[in-house]
């Protein structure tokens, strides 16, 4: 059985020329950058030029450039880090209900460290309100935290309007752009984001390298101690094999990413139009217009969301029912609730993402099995009624 990997948001294959050009810092270029030898200064000489072609890529300057272990690294250094570093100023922090998993968390945790956390509602597409925002601002808030699209239903955030209004208020705005990073071009200074956290694998890049984007002016506190890497933020020895692999794969992104872009939404638009035209009682879930061009996302009166991914497992089709960072809980999406959802609603959802290595005829598998799928589930349903 030929297998169709439609889950490209939850993890995204290694590309081939990232691999080729890692090969090098295993066994031949394997210094450490810390080393103040010749083989040494390979491994720095690699560092420092992967981060000048990451700062590259999102418009930053090299020295606001951190590398992490990942990108829940980075969210931990952004948010706690400058938490900490700033807790004089102000204990008030400022989130959006449809913030990554691991936002969430890191919120439950400062708030048993005694901070104060205000979760800030979304409209029924999943965008945040402004004016509520705005609304939840006091004289103790030190940080804004909204990330750039969600990593579920594919909503663009109004980055640029939240940017402006953290910088007019004088708080730091911190985002998690790994949902959209590759599909939406990012501009650090444009849109106003202080501090930013970033995904290689979300690049095409290897796992277990991330960055986090620290503007110049602000200021953190280092949350691993260690022997002082990375301006003293985070120690521990660089990961240059895979740092390289990061770099490569942001410079392939942003020779490619207009025209994959295009062809991710011809996708996303195709499969939109045939579901909801082909199987009653469908409904899309997030923005209209202003999502993710890789992102289809769509719920079913009357099923639920695994029996339709084992349905299509059956069927050698990799897909989704959310993010895989939830997977483990009976929960439905926190994100699909705060759109207004109820909980039956929320459990019939179907999450399909597609990457570079798509093709026309894996979307011809998906729109071949949803019809059959959906059809033979509701048939077994005790709740589905036809409206």
């Amino acid at each position: 059985m030929k297998q169709v990997y439609l889950d490209y948001q939850s993890a995204k294959p290694v590309d081939p020329r990232v691999v080729e050009g890692m090969f090098p810092y295993f066994n031949e270029k394997y210094g450490n950058p810390s080393a103040l030898h010749s083989i040494g200064d390979e491994g720095t000489e690699a560092l420092e030029e992967s981060r000048g072609k990451i700062a590259q890529f999102i418009n930053a300057d090299e020295d606001e450039i951190i590398f992490t272990s990942g990108a829940t690294e980075a969210i931990n250094m952004g948010i706690i880090g400058y938490a900490l570093r700033n807790q004089k100023k102000g204990n008030h922090i400022i989130i959006s209900e449809v913030e990554h998993i691991s936002i969430h968390n890191i919120a439950k945790h400062l708030e048993r460290s005694g901070f104060e956390v205000s979760r800030v509602p979304v409209d029924q597409y999943g965008q945040v309100n402004i004016r509520k925002l705005e609304q939840r601002i006091t004289d103790k808030t030190i940080l804004i935290s909204v990330g750039y699209a969600s990593n579920e239903i594919g909503t663009i955030q109004p980055i640029r309007e939240i940017g402006k209004l953290a910088e007019d208020r004088g708080i730091a705005f911190h985002s998690d752009a790994v949902a959209a990073e590759g599909l939406i071009p990012i501009d650090v200074k444009r849109d106003g984001v202080h501090l930013m956290a970033l995904s290689s694998n979300d690049l095409y890049g290897p796992k277990g390298v991330g960055v986090l984007y620290m503007r110049k002016k602000y200021r953190i506190n280092p949350i691993i101690i260690g022997g002082g890497q990375e301006q003293g933020l985070r120690s521990g020895s660089e990961d240059v094999p895979g740092i390289v692999g990061m770099k490569i794969a942001a410079e392939i992104m942003r020779k490619e990413m207009p025209k994959e872009v295009k062809r991710f939404a011809a996708y996303r638009d195709r499969m939109i139009k045939h579901i909801l035209q082909e199987v009653p009682d469908s409904h899309l879930n997030g923005h209209p217009t202003e999502r993710l061009a890789s992102n289809t996302h769509v719920r079913f009166d009357g099923v639920e969301g695994e029996s339709i991914l084992l349905s299509f497992k059956d069927r050698g089709i990799a897909i989704s029912t959310g993010s895989a960072c939830t997977s483990k809980t009976l929960e439905p999406s926190h994100t699909l609730i705060a759109t207004g959802l109820v909980h039956e609603e929320a459990h019939g959802s179907l999450q399909i993402t597609t990457g570079r290595f798509n093709t026309d005829l894996d979307i011809d598998s998906v729109l071949e099995a949803v019809p059959e799928i959906i059809a033979r589930l509701r048939r077994l349903s005790p709740i589905y009624k036809p409206k």
